[in-house]
């Protein structure tokens, strides 16, 4: 009898998602939009668009303050039947939002594009598409930040990122991913809005702003702008907030349901106080970081969203001090909390370019909630709320949000437990963050103690500390295995024809020793990451010339302070970290293996049969893919394989520590594709590890998907070649042999 999980036996018991033990206002909720496909909401992209036509001249982030400020005004309040937290960036049960600063020039395309994009389609009202073609696109003609990353590109690196002749075209092989979200993943300090008020900051925002010295150009054409930005952003955010105030008092007016009345009136309530004032109690401080969520997600377009940070550590002092008072239950935490990921899985990430879209299939997000850990102080972190936050994911039916447990060598046994009751339940999560392993690394990066300590898990894997962390823009996802199809094809690659993309290093069955092929493919890695160096450089340069982020930066200790927007190139105090991204990384190990094998130690293929194997895409030559298939894999402990994957490692990081002083940027190699694998292996034809054209290339650092471990002859003979001759696997070596 089959051991299913909690997860799997709901689906055997035909048993919906929506009814899976979360509250029948969830469960009312879910239904009304469970297989509803999310709607493109255009009026965040209108009312920016209508604003920045009116203050053009003026400093950028001031245009983008009085631009939100315009939004807020503007923009629909929707409060839902049964939402027990408020705030919407669209009308739609299910939407998203256009970024035409981004990537307008996609849009006129996109909008025909995306009711019918495998994967994540998108609707749009006839009207509404419009109003984007005739009123936003072609304002954003020219001005948009794509355009000019295109405008911007040296020659020589525009054909490894986008078609030249296109530039709407993607490569897929040194893939720059700033043109599709202008922010990388991020982490808010949360703490400081329910604890202290937006009403504080401003009051330190005017008065730095009153002790400018007018004869002062920094202070005049830098700092006052800044400031002047940040209290219209305030504003705007309290206007907004005040505005669903209004709506929860209308609406409780008008029901005649006594329990709902209640519930508007508390939302009413709430969003009179916060996020202006500190929150009084849980209600509060959810409803307060849900207004900073969801207006970060209108101010701009962070990739896999903006993330919650430390949930169980900052809402912690209001659950226990409501507990202690007897006006919260746990029952009530976990409605909040449900109702909460529902707002959040109600927005759905846009990505109106193809190459974002290719990126980030089936509405792809990352919003992490990172609990358990440790305090600042270096002692456990987990509380009850922790144990709540964790029941709470695992029974709400959704992948949302995206959580994450962080794990040390102290974490309590009962924590360590809940963890796994939550994975074992089927549902992909929560990801586990070791302690041991962050902790070290961020302190040799620069940070303290009590910044390493309290570091919150961000976008896909990646961690960033409130208030020390000041990198910002997206870098690169490197199709690795295009270097090695360039090193067997002297530069080119089949996908492309007989265009030289890469460097001409040779014919392949020119190459008389391993050592030489080996030196042709470090060329070519070397020339990818001299090509994704050049493309960070200038968008480096471009980012704070195209973007602003008022309240990212109000709400980061270095910006407020330095009066410098988070998307200045450096911030004072600053830890710039980034990464560029390592695609196919066993796909490559596993094909320079077996050529290393096969053809230059054993001898067993010539470089032709192999190359003419791949032109084939393997069609009439089994047994060479067998003989590929079987040679040595990463990721079977196999110290063969393994001492290619920790050079190309080596290399990497050698040229990065080298470089990297000149973006001074600290960018480290990362393995994280999500599934950017699928698309990059889309432009890949066949590879020497009996890999099939075009198919998708291996996940992160794992091993590559499908491939055997190497057999003996007998078992291969029985499994592979049953009708195979033994002459021709008279000369074979063993498992090393395939």
């Amino acid at each position: 009898m089959a051991l299913l999980s909690p997860q799997e036996q709901r689906i055997a018991d035909g048993i919906p998602d929506w009814q899976a033990g979360i509250s029948e206002k969830v469960q009312r909720r879910l239904k009304s939009w469970e297989q509803a496909r999310p709607v493109i909401d255009i009026y965040r992209a209108l009312y920016f668009t209508e604003s920045f036509r009116a203050t053009e001249g003026q400093p950028l982030i001031l245009r983008w303050a009085k631009a939100m400020h315009h939004i807020a005004e503007k923009i629909d309040v929707v409060i839902g039947d049964d939402e027990l937290i408020a705030g919407r960036g669209g009308r739609a049960e299910r939407y998203g939002v256009l970024y035409p600063e981004l990537d307008g020039d996609f849009l006129v395309t996109a909008l025909h594009e995306l009711p019918n994009r495998p994967g994540a389609p998108f609707t749009i009202d006839e009207l509404d598409a419009s109003v984007v073609e005739q009123e936003i696109a072609p304002y954003w003609e020219g001005k948009n930040y794509h355009e000019a990353l295109a405008r911007e590109l040296p020659e020589e690196v525009l054909p490894y990122t986008c078609n030249p002749k296109n530039v709407l075209e993607s490569r897929f092989i040194v893939n720059e991913t700033s043109s599709f979200r202008s922010f990388t993943q991020w982490v808010h300090d949360y703490e400081k809005v329910p604890k202290y008020g937006l009403a504080a900051i401003r009051e330190k925002a005017q008065a730095r702003l009153a002790e400018l010295d007018e004869f002062n150009p920094v202070d005049t054409l830098e700092k006052a702008p800044f400031l002047q930005a940040v209290i219209t952003d305030i504003d705007a955010i309290v206007l907004w907030a005040n505005r669903y105030s209004q709506e929860a008092r209308r609406l409780a007016r008008l029901t005649a349901d006594e329990k709902r009345r209640q519930e508007l009136l508390q939302i009413a309530e709430a969003c009179a106080h916060v996020p202006e004032h500190p929150a009084r109690n849980f209600r509060e401080a959810v409803q307060s970081q849900w207004l900073i969520q969801m207006f970060s997600r209108l101010e701009q377009k962070t990739g896999t969203t903006i993330s919650n940070g430390r949930m169980d550590q900052y809402f912690y002092p209001y659950y226990k001090a409501d507990k202690e008072a007897g006006i919260l239950s746990d029952e009530e935490v976990l409605e909040i909390l449900e109702s909460l990921w529902l707002n959040r899985a109600q927005y759905a990430d846009l990505y109106i370019s193809p190459t974002g879209g290719a990126f980030n299939e089936g509405y792809a997000h990352w919003e992490a909630v990172t609990v358990g850990g440790q305090t600042p102080q270096g002692q456990d972190a987990v509380n009850e709320l922790t144990y709540l936050i964790l029941q709470s994911k695992r029974q709400f039916p959704l992948h949302y949000p995206d959580l994450a447990a962080r794990i040390h060598n102290r974490s309590d046994e009962r924590y360590l437990y809940a963890v796994a009751e939550v994975i074992q339940d089927g549902c992909g999560f929560p990801k586990l963050i070791n302690d041991e392993e962050v902790v070290p690394l961020l302190l040799s990066k620069g940070a303290s103690f009590e910044e390493a300590f309290d570091y919150a898990v961000s976008g896909c894997s990646e961690v960033r500390m409130p208030n020390r962390d000041t990198y910002i823009a997206p870098c690169a996802y490197i199709n690795f295995a295009a270097a090695l199809e360039m090193t067997l094809r002297n530069g080119r690659m089949k996908k492309y024809g007989q265009e030289q993309i890469g460097l001409a290093t040779g014919e392949a069955a020119d190459f008389g020793s391993w050592e030489d092929f080996l030196a042709a493919y470090l060329k070519q890695q070397k020339n990818f990451l001299k090509q994704v160096f050049l493309q960070q450089y200038k968008i480096i340069q471009l980012h704070p010339k195209h973007f602003a982020w008022p309240l990212g930066s109000l709400l980061h200790d270095l910006c407020l302070e330095d009066c410098r927007d988070i998307h200045e190139a450096k911030i004072k105090g600053g830890i710039d970290l980034g990464f560029f991204d390592f695609i196919g990384f066993a796909t490559v190990v596993d094909s320079l293996a077996a050529i290393r094998k096969l053809v230059f130690e054993d001898k067993k293929l010539s470089m032709q049969q192999v190359l003419q194997a791949l032109d084939d895409d393997f069609k009439g030559h089994d047994i060479v893919r067998q003989y590929l298939r079987h040679a040595p894999k990463y990721g079977n402990d196999d110290e063969y394989a393994d001492s290619i994957a920790r050079l190309l490692d080596e290399e990497c990081l050698k040229f990065t520590k080298e470089y990297s002083q000149a973006l001074e940027v600290q960018l480290d190699l990362r393995y994280v594709p999500f599934t950017s694998h699928v698309p990059f292996g889309k432009v890949i034809s066949a590879t020497p590890n009996g890999r099939y054209a075009y198919t998708p290339l291996s996940d992160g650092s794992s091993a590559s998907q499908g491939l055997p471990k190497g057999m003996t002859k007998r078992v291969l003979r029985r499994c592979c070649f049953p009708t195979m001759p033994p002459r021709i696997l008279a000369s074979g070596t063993g498992r090393q042999g395939f």
